[in-house]
């Protein structure tokens, strides 16, 4: 593969302090992620702002200001990802739908195809711009921008289950699915914005368990132990 965007969750990124950032955790992603970039991959990020805002659960805040905070939550996690990863040697760049002053660049796919070839990791900060859009809408929407091969949802769970496998110990776990049974049985891999998306433009989605040692490089090295959404 070419080019992959990989999404990973603010509340993996905090590990078991649940809020903010375990930087050991962050370092284990910045190592993996070298090891692809350095085999030649081109590496786009989405990161979620879980860790420090989850604006749907705070019901006394207007849902337009209560998404713009998120918004700024996943800009504050990926301009300190994006310092650890640089502290491990890659060169980085974040993205934003909106200005942010110096803080980071305007996106445009053009600025994105630009620092990939060159070689450097781009981080996609900010979402849509837009309220009532998640980052799962996000991934997907940048994901067919720039025309990526794979999306990669690194999450607290190991793969796409056909129930809440922390509520039923009996859940089945899927190698593969389709999107289109997604979609129908709501099995919530992404939202269902991001779902149709995918599925109308035919973006396929492999989704692990970031907590598994090397799970990120065992992904795409032939090791991977999760759930291909296939479209």
């Amino acid at each position: 593969m070419r080019r992959i965007l990989l999404k990973l969750s603010g509340e993996a990124l905090a590990g078991d302090r649940k809020t903010g950032f375990d930087e050991e955790t962050v370092r284990e992603v910045a190592l993996q992620v070298k090891q692809l970039v350095d085999d030649g991959i081109q590496m786009g990020i989405v990161i979620g702002g879980g860790n420090f805002w989850r604006g749907r659960t705070s019901g006394n805040i207007d849902r337009t200001k209560a998404d713009q905070i998120g918004m700024l939550a996943t800009i504050m996690n990926c301009i300190y990802v994006s310092e650890i990863f640089r502290s491990v040697g890659m060169q980085t760049d974040i993205l934003t739908p909106f200005e942010c002053g110096s803080f980071t660049k305007l996106f445009s796919k053009d600025r994105a195809n630009k620092y990939f070839e060159r070689g450097h990791v781009v981080f996609f900060a900010g979402g849509t711009g837009h309220p009532y859009f998640s980052t799962d809408t996000g991934v997907v929407l940048r994901a067919v921008e720039v025309e990526a091969d794979v999306i990669l949802l690194a999450k607290a769970v190991d793969g796409v289950y056909d129930d809440d496998p922390n509520r039923n110990p009996n859940a089945r776990k899927y190698a593969e699915v389709t999107i289109d049974e997604v979609i129908a049985r709501n099995l919530q891999v992404v939202d269902m914005t991001a779902s149709i998306l995918a599925r109308d433009n035919r973006m396929p989605m492999w989704v692990f368990g970031l907590n598994e040692k090397d799970s990120i490089v065992n992904t795409l090295k032939g090791k991977f132990n999760g759930t291909k959404v296939l479209v």
